[in-house]
């Protein structure tokens, strides 16, 4: 579990790279001459962290962690941090950007599901501060919520990649957002697209691990219908979902990858798999019961994938932009 050595540690590893502007990798439409401009300037506030998503699921991580261990030297500087960065001024350039023409499909849907994340982490905060960031912060919010209700109806089918396009990763993290919020309608639409894209899938066996991937398309599928399905939906579900007990499909997601080169930035996706596979596993670990085979597998393989990520979430910058946002996932997967 999370504690306060480590989550202070992990603020200093964002702290560190939050405003580290380059090197950097843009995800950026040039409809013209006028359009090349530099991170900064394109993104005022979340132009660090090597790229977009990064800089925003790491001020989700700060934001976080402050709540979790206010009253700290890291807890003060998060807040100057936020007071700098949180500007009016700066949320209006961020949304102006999403508005551009060639911008409608800008990190849909990782990026869109990870403002939400930090929206709805600025919303748990009671002290004025965090009150006045949340509100300072929820026009960028509220343009990802229209993007998600404008797409989802377009969006024939699932993405179940592991990767930053997974539709499932990103329904989850909206729903998170939606319960903060209390945006009954949003987590309703969200939950509708899950039951459309997932609510019929059987006997799920997809070969992981891929090289890249940092997610398992198994079992981000089945958090997200943990969350929306009743318990014993769910449990029926998820019985016809996963692979059989003795299936090699099931030994793989109980099993952490091996990482051959972690200064190459895809092949580093590896650790945030082991990061993100132990958090599945703790948001799925009660839907078993306890006779069941697999539930006394579950609390070890948790222990693996812990221990193959946690050590590299520091040293090679190509993890370190990120690793520490699904480390705190898999430490603390429940918001409080």
């Amino acid at each position: 579990m999370l504690d306060r050595v480590l989550g202070l540690r992990f603020v200093g590893i964002a702290l560190g790279h939050v405003g580290r502007e380059y090197p950097n990798k843009l995800d950026h439409v040039m409809s013209g001459p006028e359009d090349v401009r530099p991170p900064r300037a394109l993104h005022p506030i979340f132009y660090g962290s090597f790229d977009w998503h990064s800089c925003v699921h790491a001020h989700w991580l700060l934001a976080r962690l402050r709540r979790r261990f206010p009253g700290t030297a890291e807890a003060d500087a998060v807040g100057a941090l936020f007071d700098a960065q949180f500007r009016e001024e700066n949320v209006a350039a961020e949304v102006a950007y999403l508005r551009a023409p060639g911008a409608r499909g800008f990190e849909r849907p990782y990026g869109w599901a990870w403002a939400l994340m930090l929206q709805g982490e600025l919303e748990r905060h009671r002290d004025a501060a965090g009150r006045r960031w949340a509100g300072r912060v929820r026009p960028l919010a509220a343009e990802f919520v229209r993007r998600f209700a404008a797409f989802l109806p377009l969006c024939t089918y699932p993405v179940r990649a592991g990767v930053h396009s997974n539709t499932a990763f990103a329904l989850l993290l909206a729903r998170a957002y939606a319960a903060a919020c209390g945006d009954a309608a949003f987590a309703a639409v969200c939950a509708a697209s899950a039951r459309r894209w997932y609510g019929g899938d059987r006997h799920y066996r997809a070969l992981e691990p891929s090289q890249d991937e940092f997610l398992s398309p198994t079992l981000i599928e089945a958090a997200l219908m943990r969350d929306v399905l009743p318990p014993a939906e769910f449990r029926d579900w998820l019985a016809q979902f996963l692979p059989a007990p003795g299936d090699d499909a099931l030994e793989r997601l109980l099993t952490p990858a091996r990482v051959s080169d972690r200064s190459d930035g895809k092949i580093a996706h590896l650790d945030g798999l082991h990061l993100s596979r132990a958090w599945c596993w703790r948001l799925l670990a009660d839907a078993f019961a306890p006779g069941d085979p697999l539930a006394t597998r579950i609390r070890p393989a948790i222990d693996a994938h812990l221990d193959a990520g946690l050590a590299h979430v520091a040293g090679d910058y190509m993890g370190e932009h990120w690793l520490a946002s699904f480390a705190l996932l898999a430490l603390d997967p429940h918001p409080g």
